[in-house]
């Protein structure tokens, strides 16, 4: 029965893929192994072996076409086997039967006249070698050097040349037989991606048509069936070898370069296996993954003691290949989160932000607190103290209590405080109102109600809306400072960190005190550095004293 091949997905952004070349045509025998193809995706060009053994009855696309994922690629069989309905299937009923083992076809030559129309497809032309993406990220590469010359034989498979991408130094072979007729650049010059590269051909080739062509711009695709790159870095480090004397009992049967596909190429790797020693089974002795599991290494003569002290060395800097599973989950967006993603992102691209950080002593606070709560019927928090402290702190200074409305800027009378607490959707901001004239136990009852609420789902737009000030406490969670992106309208924000003990200078002597750092995010249309910074002082004069706030 036959087997269809549909176009995989070689990248996790790829959505088509253009054929680079294929390495078989209708009517070849294919074995399990052997390279089917060359693809180009949005990253790379990738090789595409056979899972799969028979005749191959029908390709989707010639060499230069494009496919999307999941289009009919392939299709392999018996010899002479009726696959009109696996081309209806795929093709939406045109479909035309592939009779097996076709006469070939000749490739109708390039007259100069073609080359000149408006509409010559330039990369269709076997040619024309065009700059490849050898990277996602690559928009041009630099000739490093040309391993060929013009005037020279290229074979193929031989390196053209090494080409300097922004990652790395890779080898661009020929996928097809020539003499080189002209380069596009220099060694040392740059070529933007897509553009003419070199051109490979018959002597008596009328190159100068074929550049003129190139630079009116008369390229159909950017993808080139002349040529793809070898995706392997020409400085890659070769294979540690555990026992580097070869057994004098083996066959050297790769001399040179060694073609192999990629896969036998890292199992051989894994291994520590010398693929010259392996006898490739695929196109042109090409080594495939099949080939390096059937390879049995020949047993090694008796080594000196200094040669297994090298061997032991070697051993012990191989290192094991990580396994493990790829796994993740996506999640849809929330509209909590996309509405907190929106509104911070246009806050801090549109606010110029700048930050003031300052250290409090907190021995007072601490000292304070405890005494409170020892009469108080509702615990005081020091999220509670700071909160006073800063609303207190706000009414003297009226700038840092403002908003950016545009054309004006508005200084709020009142003071209200937004809290930011953490939900697992996200984060939530409820504002405790006219803060300034709450008790340290009301605005302990309201914190803690809103905290509820959020928790519960419970809070309503009125609860979230209408802050001058944010607050935002880290804490509880052991961070000792960070800083906060300003919620707007408000003109600041407060990033609180945990009280931690630090030596500190008292009386002239070295002592442990309680210190907090706060930093004040100001959105620097509204308030300048001098406001931010007399706004902390006015803060830290309050918590390093707090009998003022019950003034």
């Amino acid at each position: 029965m036959a087997e269809v091949i549909l176009m995989p997905r070689l990248s996790d952004t790829m959505t088509e893929g253009v054929i680079a070349g294929w390495h078989k045509k209708v009517g070849d025998t294919v074995k399990k192994g052997d390279l089917l193809a060359e693809i180009e995706t949005d990253k790379a060009t990738m090789e595409l072996e056979s899972y799969q053994e028979g005749v191959l009855l029908h390709i989707g696309t010639p060499s230069g076409g494009k496919l999307q994922v999941n289009d009919l690629l392939a299709v392999l069989g018996k010899s002479g086997e009726d696959i009109s309905a696996i081309l209806s299937q795929h093709s939406g009923g045109a479909s035309t039967e592939v009779k097996a083992n076709p006469a070939p076809e000749k490739q109708p030559e390039v007259k100069k006249e073609e080359i000149k129309s408006a509409t010559t497809d330039i990369s269709a032309m076997d040619e024309i070698v065009l700059m490849p993406r050898l990277s996602d990220t690559m928009t041009e590469g630099v000739i490093a050097s040309w391993q060929k010359n013009v005037g020279d034989t290229v074979k193929k498979g031989e390196v053209l040349a090494d080409i300097e991408t922004d990652k790395a130094t890779m080898e661009l072979e020929s996928y097809k037989d020539g003499v080189l007729l002209y380069q596009g650049a220099k060694a040392g010059e740059k070529i933007l991606v897509n553009d003419l590269l070199c051109i490979i051909g018959k002597q008596g080739l009328d190159v100068a048509a074929l550049v003129a062509a190139v630079k009116s711009g008369n390229q159909a695709a950017p993808a080139t069936a002349a040529a793809a790159p070898a995706i392997e870095s020409a400085a890659a480090p070769a294979a540690v070898q555990a026992a580097p004397v070869a057994a004098p009992q083996a066959t050297v049967i790769n001399e040179g370069r060694i073609f192999a596909s990629p896969l036998a190429k890292k199992i051989a790797n894994d291994r520590n296996i010398d693929l010259k020693y392996v006898k490739g089974t695929g196109d042109n002795g090409r080594i495939t993954k099949a080939d390096v599991d059937q390879y049995v290494p020949v047993q090694a003569a008796p080594v000196t003691q200094v040669t297994q002290a090298h061997a032991a060395i070697s051993a012990a800097t191989i290192v094991p290949a990580a396994t493990g599973t790829v796994s993740f989950e996506d999640v849809p967006v929330s509209q909590m989160r996309k509405t907190i993603a929106r509104r911070l992102s246009e806050s801090l691209f549109t606010a110029p932000h700048f930050y003031l950080t300052m250290s409090i002593n907190m021995d007072a606070a601490v000292a304070s607190r405890a005494k409170i709560n020892e009469t108080s019927k509702v615990k005081i928090s020091f999220n509670d103290l700071v909160l006073k402290a800063t609303a207190l702190a706000l009414t003297q200074h009226p700038k840092v209590n403002s908003s950016w409305l545009g054309d004006k800027i508005r200084y709020n009378h009142h003071v209200n405080i937004g809290v930011a607490v953490a939900v697992d959707e996200g984060l939530l901001v409820p504002v405790v109102r006219f803060a300034n004239n709450l008790s340290l136990s009301q605005i302990a009852v309201q914190v803690k109600e809103y905290a509820q609420k959020a928790k519960d789902k419970k809070l309503q737009p009125s609860d979230w809306e209408g802050s001058t000030f944010t607050i935002s406490n880290l804490g509880m969670f052991g961070i000792d400072q960070f800083t906060a992106i300003i919620n707007p309208p408000d003109a600041c924000i407060l990033a609180v960190g945990g009280i931690s003990q630090e030596p500190i200078v008292k009386n002239g002597q070295i002592v442990p005190g309680n210190i907090m750092k706060v930093t004040l995010s100001c959105d620097h249309r509204v308030v300048d550095g001098a406001t931010g910074s007399a706004f902390l002082q006015t803060l830290k004069s309050l918590l390093e004293e707090p009998i003022r706030m019950l003034v």
